[in-house]
């Protein structure tokens, strides 16, 4: 009973850093995004391929606040939490308004709302040591006017 409880508490903890880090995001707040993982790790925005990926806390900082820049009332909607193991996978609608050029895509002032599965890797202290990213990019870019 007692193995039950850790494991109930441990998937708790990580789900509770998941809805920080959503929180985080909602407060555009990349200072407490960041620091719920490791020092070393990383992120995969996958619809970008090997340009998407990179350290969780410099490229991922990076482009999270490019978002932040270029959309400046995105904000999201945690769908579904799922644990198993040290995964969380977090299914989350990311919306906003474009109001600078953003990554190729020109500003047209459009409005995008996307689903976005998260899946965050944790240790054994429950950070984060792995994010990996994914979206409908081409529904993304349609919804944006490119």
């Amino acid at each position: 009973m007692e193995t039950l409880n850790k494991i109930s508490l441990t998937e708790q903890t990580r789900k509770g850093a998941c809805l920080a880090f959503f929180s985080a995001y909602q407060d555009m707040d990349t200072a407490r995004m960041i620091q719920l993982a490791t020092p070393d790790a990383t992120v995969h925005f996958q619809p970008m391929g090997e340009d998407g990926k990179g350290s969780f806390w410099e490229f991922g900082k990076g482009v999270w606040q490019l978002i932040m820049d270029c959309f400046p009332d995105v904000d999201n909607t945690v769908d579904s939490l799922t644990a198993e193991d040290n995964t969380v996978t977090a299914h989350v609608t990311i919306f906003g308004t474009q109001k600078q050029d953003f990554m190729g895509i020109t500003n047209k002032g459009l409005k995008f709302n996307s689903d976005h599965v998260f899946v965050f890797r944790f240790d054994e202290a429950d950070r984060i040591t792995h994010l990996d990213i994914n979206w409908d990019h081409a529904s993304f870019c349609r919804q944006l006017g490119a």
